[in-house]
C-alpha cells in the first residue's frame, strides 16, 4: 500500500521524528513566532552610562550655565559700580582684576555644582555624587588604595609629560592668561582654585555629566576624544595664541576621559586631574620661587 494514499487522519506518525523530539516551534502559533523574530536585538549600555538624562538636559545646561554666566557678570558689574570703582579703573590694577576674576569663577563654580544637585535631586529623585558618576574604584587583583596611588603618580607622570614636550616645542606667544600670574597674590589664588575647586567641578561636569550621554550615543571611543576637545576647547580662551599649550590640554582631556572610561568612575579621572594640577603648581612654585620671580607685566 502507498501512504500517499492513505487520508491525512490514516497517515502514522514518523517513526523518525518522534513528538518528544518535534521542534518546539510546532505548538507555536505562526503569529507569535514572528513577534519572536521582530524583536530588535537590544544595545548593552554600561552601568555607569545610564544616566537619566539626555541630549535635551544637556542644552538646558549649556543654556542654563550662559544665562547665569551674563547675569553673575551684571551683578558684579552693578557690585563694582556701587564701590565707587569702575571697569577702566579695574584693569589698570591686575591685583584688583585677578582677584575679581577668581571670586567670579568661584561663585560659577559654586552655582554650577548647586544647579546639577538641584536638577539631579529634585527632577530625577536620584542621589546626586553616585548618580553622576563618583563611583568607588572598582575592588579586582590589586587593592584600591594602591590604584589610587597608582592614578596620583600618574597625574605626576602626566604632568612631566606635557611640561617636556612644552619646553622642546617652545612658543613665544603670550596667553591671556599670563596675566594672572604677574602677581604674586592672583597667582596664590590661582593656583589654590586650580588644585582645590577644579578638578572636582571640571571632572563633576566634563565626565560626570557631559561624558555619559556622549558615550551612551556614539560609543565610548569617541565619547573619550569629543569630550577631551571639549575640554581642550572650552580652556582655550585662556591661552588663545599659544597653540602648543592648547594642543597638550586637549591631550590631557583625552587621557582623564579615557581614565573615567576604562575605570567607570569620576573618582578615577578626578585622581589624575588632581594630580595633574598639583604638580603643575609645585613646579610654578619652584620655578617663581616661592612667587617671588613671577614674570614681568606687558
Amino acid at each position: 500500500m502507498n501512504l500517499d494514499d492513505l487520508t491525512p487522519e490514516e497517515q502514522p506518525e514518523n517513526p523518525q521524528t518522534p513528538s518528544a523530539e518535534r521542534p518546539p516551534t510546532a505548538d507555536v502559533p505562526a503569529s507569535a513566532a514572528f513577534e519572536v523574530q521582530a524583536l530588535p536585538p537590544q544595545k548593552f549600555v554600561p552601568e555607569d552610562l545610564r544616566v537619566p538624562w539626555g541630549w535635551l538636559d544637556l542644552l538646558w545646561f549649556v543654556l542654563a550655565v550662559i544665562a547665569g554666566t551674563l547675569v553673575l557678570g551684571f551683578l558684579v558689574g552693578i557690585g563694582i559700580s556701587l564701590a565707587g570703582g569702575n571697569i577702566t579703573d579695574l584693569r589698570l590694577s591686575p591685583r584688583k582684576e585677578g582677584v575679581i576674576n577668581i571670586v567670579f569663577e568661584v561663585i560659577l563654580f559654586v552655582a554650577i555644582l548647586v544647579f546639577l544637585a538641584a536638577l539631579i535631586r529634585v527632577r530625577f529623585r536620584k542621589p546626586f555624587w553616585r548618580t553622576i558618576g563618583w563611583r568607588p574604584l572598582e575592588e579586582g587583583r590589586v587593592p584600591p588604595l594602591v590604584t589610587c596611588l597608582g592614578f596620583l603618580a600618574g597625574g605626576c607622570a602626566l604632568g612631566i609629560f606635557v611640561g617636556i614636550v612644552s619646553d622642546f616645542l617652545g612658543t613665544k606667544a603670550k596667553p591671556p592668561m599670563e596675566k594672572l600670574f604677574q602677581d604674586p597674590v592672583v597667582a596664590g589664588l590661582l593656583l589654590a582654585l586650580s588644585v582645590l575647586m577644579a578638578p572636582v567641578v571640571e571632572e563633576t561636569i566634563f565626565r560626570g555629566y557631559l561624558y555619559p550621554v556622549v558615550a551612551r550615543t556614539f560609543g565610548q571611543g569617541i565619547g573619550v576624544v569629543a569630550i577631551g576637545l571639549l575640554f581642550g576647547g572650552l580652556h582655550a580662551a585662556q591661552l588663545w595664541g599659544d597653540w602648543t599649550q592648547i594642543v597638550l590640554l586637549v591631550f590631557v582631556g583625552i587621557v582623564l576621559t579615557y581614565a573615567r572610561a576604562a575605570k567607570h568612575t569620576v573618582l578615577a579621572s578626578f585622581l589624575l586631574h588632581f594630580s595633574y594640577n598639583s604638580f603643575i603648581s609645585i613646579a610654578f612654585l619652584f620655578q617663581s620661587h616661592g612667587l617671588r620671580a613671577l614674570p614681568p607685566a606687558q
